[in-house]
């Protein structure tokens, strides 16, 4: 089984080497890993030149994270996909754990798992509240985090990619699309991954204009924007 992990970067210099090394460690499947940078200006390209065992990486200009995880998907042909931001980290261990369950579970579509909000010397402060799938309740809350989620390719063959008119939410929508869709998810109550979360985080520093994109997505994808997000909006 090989897994494609696609880094989405844009000036992560500082956290990058922690990604990529999170990568490396990882046993139990074939892996390929690619990072797709916005055309740092920061020490992500010397990162990236100098990192070892090597990682293939483009460095140019694109149209923002969404993007880079579209034409990160594109170029790469593992049967499982995992995005991983260039600020975030897998824990030991979780592509094998992610690998063994695909592989004994072949009619699974999507598999994620729990994870922790990690600070900025990747200590671990909170638990990040995950829960088994529930639709409906995805609806209400993401309960679902991104590092820790991975997927067949036959999700993007037969349900396309990130829709990149998003800046905030493109992973949400994607979550709550394939829901829609009736694909099979599974919930691994295993720790695989840590999501860091700090003051500059794109999310927190746009608290506002997350929310709107979210009701715009919730508008388009079902008619209406449930009211716990509505509520949140005005908050």
């Amino acid at each position: 089984m090989k897994f494609s992990i696609i880094t989405p970067s844009y000036n992560q210099g500082i956290f990058i080497e922690r990604t990529l090394r999170s990568v490396a460690q990882q046993t139990g499947a074939q892996i390929e890993h690619v990072v797709f940078d916005g055309a740092s200006t920061d020490s992500t390209t010397e990162v990236l030149r100098n990192f070892t065992p090597a990682v293939r990486w483009v460095s140019e200009k694109d149209k923002g994270q969404t993007d880079a995880v579209n034409k990160g998907i594109a170029a790469t042909d593992g049967q499982i996909i995992g995005w991983l931001n260039s600020d975030d980290v897998y824990y030991p261990g979780a592509i094998a754990r992610v690998a063994a369950f695909f592989e004994a579970n072949p009619d699974v579509d999507v598999v994620y798992g729990k994870a922790d909000h990690i600070d900025l010397q990747d200590q671990a402060f909170e638990e990040y509240p995950t829960a088994p799938w529930d639709f409906e309740q995805l609806k209400e809350r993401c309960f679902i985090c991104q590092p820790a989620l991975f997927f067949r390719r036959r999700v993007i063959e037969r349900h396309g990619a990130l829709d990149a008119s998003l800046n905030y939410c493109m992973d949400y929508e994607y979550w709550l699309r394939l829901g829609k869709a009736g694909l099979r998810f599974a919930y691994l109550e295993e720790k695989l991954a840590g999501s860091r979360l700090y003051a500059e985080n794109k999310t927190l520093g746009a608290r506002v204009a997350v929310h709107g994109e979210i009701n715009d997505m919730f508008r388009k994808l079902f008619g209406r924007v449930p009211d716990r997000w509505l509520f949140n909006y005005a908050h």
